[in-house]
């Protein structure tokens, strides 16, 4: 039936599903244990919200439902592209995937510590940051007394990795 027969109360907006966190083209999407674990648990959580959606009209829950849909969809995308890396077997000298590192800068003293994980694991709040972040990349292969320098907004910093743990 054409849209010019469709009452203007039927016409809906079409849904905008939240994208996740982007992964670069070509790029595997690397997770921890953990991160595995959190994006299965998303998983249970997003279909268990589906199975007990309650609306005020079947327009709405049918409008909810889609949109659990497609996190749903996206969701189980992304764990079809996840590896597991397990980080106690990443070289325990080395920044790695997984690894909990420490840095100091060379000019302000200032530490920072952070973990590296996958792109949905990241939380700045909890530490964790995604291996694609510039400064992930920057420190990954350095070891321990090591400095990197990393270009920040035109400024480049020397950073010192003072710990590595897993």
């Amino acid at each position: 039936m054409s849209r010019g027969f469709v009452k203007e109360e039927d016409q809906e907006e079409p849904l905008m599903v939240p994208p996740r966190a982007a992964i670069p083209e070509g790029v595997t999407n690397y997770v921890t244990p953990n991160g595995l674990e959190e994006l299965n648990g998303e998983l249970k959580r997003l279909e268990e919200e589906r199975a007990t959606v309650k609306a005020e009209n079947e327009t709405e829950k049918r409008r909810t439902q889609s949109l659990i849909d497609g996190k749903i969809k996206l969701l189980i995308e992304r764990l079809n592209s996840s590896r597991v890396l397990q980080p106690g077997e990443q070289p325990k000298d080395e920044v790695r995937f997984g690894a909990m590192v420490k840095l100091k800068s060379e000019s302000t003293g200032q530490i920072q510590e952070f973990q590296i994980v996958g792109v949905d694991e990241a939380d700045i709040k909890k530490k964790k940051i995604a291996f694609v972040a510039p400064i992930a990349r920057a420190i990954t292969g350095y070891k321990v007394g090591e400095v990197v320098e990393f270009n920040l907004g035109g400024e480049v910093r020397k950073l010192r990795i003072t710990e590595i743990f897993y």
